[in-house]
């Protein structure tokens, strides 16, 4: 049996880079599901616009059917207060004994994990799995995950890079960031009219 893989995020929007760590994931052999979970309350960003959670969520359900084992998770929409990764790993792990999770992070997640809510408890929760990141510095991926990987943390690498997109950049231009969004994303986002102006 495979791992059920953990993806979590803002999603705002969802982009290309999300999109191509999804392909990878639907490709692997050691993964049997991957739960995309949308964040409620976002711990760690402040964002300039943080669109509606109907629309992110839409936005995420709209992605997720481009591939075979990608669900939607919305445990975070159960909750109350912020989204921290430490709460939603132990709840989950509680909730599917019969389950094998594994964390996704991005290179740059990676890099600023130090930063992340109880990071010291949440490396020993779970195994990540984790995503070079074009444009990411790979001296500090690599340092990063010999690190954590001394602290106890069970890391895979995934070998495929994905493209490092700014969420904030697309926020802002949404009218140049076709490139940067999955179509059936574009198509929703142009449709509700949601960062225009923002």
């Amino acid at each position: 049996m495979g791992f059920t893989a953990l993806f979590g995020g803002t999603f705002n929007p969802p982009h290309i880079g999300h999109y191509e760590m999804l392909r990878a994931l639907d490709y692997r052999r050691d993964i049997d599901e991957v739960w995309l979970m949308p964040d409620r309350i976002p711990p760690h960003k402040v964002c300039d616009f943080l669109a509606s959670d109907k629309d992110r969520i839409n936005m995420c359900r709209i992605m997720a059917e481009d591939f075979k084992k990608v669900k939607l998770c919305l445990i975070e929409f159960e909750r109350t207060g912020k989204s921290y990764s430490i709460d939603t790993v132990r709840l989950l792990k509680q909730k599917y004994k019969e389950r094998d999770f594994i964390f996704v992070c991005g290179g740059d997640m990676l890099i600023s994990f130090d930063k992340w809510y109880k990071y010291e408890e949440l490396l020993k929760e779970i195994p990540f799995l984790a995503f070079r990141r074009t444009g990411t510095d790979s001296g500090l991926f690599d340092k990063a995950a010999e690190r954590y990987k001394n602290m106890g943390m069970q890391l895979l690498v995934s070998n495929k890079a994905v493209p490092q997109v700014s969420s904030s950049y697309i926020r802002s231009n949404i009218a140049k960031s076709e490139k940067l969004l999955p179509k059936k994303v574009y198509e929703y986002i142009n449709a509700g009219g949601i960062y225009v102006g923002k």
